[in-house]
């Protein structure tokens, strides 16, 4: 399995022009070590939309998808640090996904990626086993690997909103497509895109360029 781990913890958010640069160097000097930094985290990457909204996506994984509710993680939630709060006090358009990992085909990690977000309405097993056949890098140049997630509905709402405020995509699947460059990208999302039984399930694409990544070896256990 190329994607680490079994959990995998997804967000994405747009930031104002002003605060951009205080955004981006908490993620990069801060957040992104702190998060990798928690038991059963593994590793994190960030990105930059080339083509898609929100701006901003990272992905952490983690060992198990229970690490994603586990006492370490919600202790760490609970106590952000003051940079934190106040750059999370400025997150707009806040997706968060926490999901399970189900399905991961290929070898390794691209320079680029494509998210497809996808709302099941039923037949979550049979729509599980057609993305699976799909799921196939092997069919497609520049294609490193493919992967589903799965998020947990209790557990997936953005932390900037009423958690009381209904979300209807709490529960919404993504499949991520690493791939050696953002060219190779527009054919492969086509395959799900232009699916006649898929597209009616398609909230959402985009392309989104690596920025980096942190291993749990990078910063010591």
């Amino acid at each position: 399995m190329p994607m680490a781990g079994k959990g995998m913890l997804l967000t994405s958010m747009n930031i104002d022009a002003e605060h951009e640069a205080e955004f981006n160097r908490w993620y990069d000097r801060e957040h992104l070590e702190e998060r990798v930094a928690i038991d059963g985290f593994l590793e994190a990457r960030r990105y930059v939309a080339h083509d898609g909204n929100p701006k901003y996506l990272s992905l952490y994984s983690t060992e198990t998808f229970e690490v994603l509710d586990s006492p370490a993680y919600r202790t760490a939630l609970a106590n952000q640090t003051t940079w934190s709060k106040a750059n999370i006090a400025r997150f707009q358009n806040m997706i968060r996904a926490v999901a399970r990992i189900t399905i991961s085909r290929g070898t390794g990690r691209g320079a680029a990626l494509g998210i497809i977000r996808l709302r099941p309405s039923g037949g979550e097993d049979k729509l599980r086993a057609a993305l699976h056949e799909q799921l196939d890098p092997a069919q497609l140049d520049g294609i490193i690997s493919l992967h589903l997630i799965e998020s947990d509905p209790a557990l997936s709402k953005p932390i900037t909103d009423d958690p009381s405020a209904p979300n209807p995509g709490a529960g919404d699947w993504f499949v991520l497509i690493d791939a050696t460059d953002v060219g190779a990208l527009p054919a492969a999302m086509l395959r799900f895109g232009g699916n006649i039984a898929l597209k009616p399930l398609t909230i959402s694409s985009g392309i989104y360029r690596l920025m980096w990544d942190l291993a749990k070896s990078d910063i010591g256990s």
